[in-house]
């Protein structure tokens, strides 16, 4: 079984849209049942509120099923129920790090760390000093096309990743 937590700061956009598509991904694939995957958020500004509407726009446009979520707040205690804590900015790993007293198990990976070296994603997913981009926020950006490009590229590869 493999557990994977998506994490942004609200868990109303990046974060719960790497939930939806890493579900639809393991369900195309049949693999559903050997995956448990949910979001949250690193911040309380958002608790409650469902996911952003650019984010299901988006997901609805590409024919990725958007299911029930209330946006909420990580937990400390919950560092020890998933394998993958998978943030999606450099902010979001401080604040990880933070919740959590470190990370003991090196389970907080940034989502685009998945991307292999060789990825045709555009823009790359490395920096030129090699450090692991982040995924923009749509909140600032108004950019769900980027972001789902993103996720969507690295849910891939990090889906192919733990089926090796």
């Amino acid at each position: 079984m493999h557990r994977i937590l998506f994490v942004c700061l609200g868990n109303i956009c990046r974060s719960t849209m790497a939930q939806f598509v890493m579900e639809d991904l393991v369900r195309r694939v049949g693999l559903e049942g050997e995956f448990i995957v949910d979001s949250a958020g690193t911040c309380d500004e958002e608790l409650g509120n469902p996911p952003h509407y650019g984010t299901v726009n988006k997901l609805n446009e590409v024919g990725v099923p958007v299911g029930r979520h209330r946006a909420r707040l990580i937990r400390a205690g919950e560092y020890a129920d998933w394998d993958y804590i998978v943030y999606m900015d450099s902010s979001n790993g401080r604040d990880l790090r933070r919740i959590f007293s470190g990370d003991p198990e090196g389970k907080c990976v940034k989502l685009l760390s998945f991307v292999p070296e060789d990825s045709p994603l555009r823009p790359r997913a490395r920096m030129h000093d090699g450090s692991v981009r982040d995924v923009a926020d749509p909140w600032w950006t108004h950019n769900f096309d980027d972001t789902y490009r993103d996720v969507s590229v690295a849910c891939v590869a990090m889906l192919e990743s733990l089926e090796k």
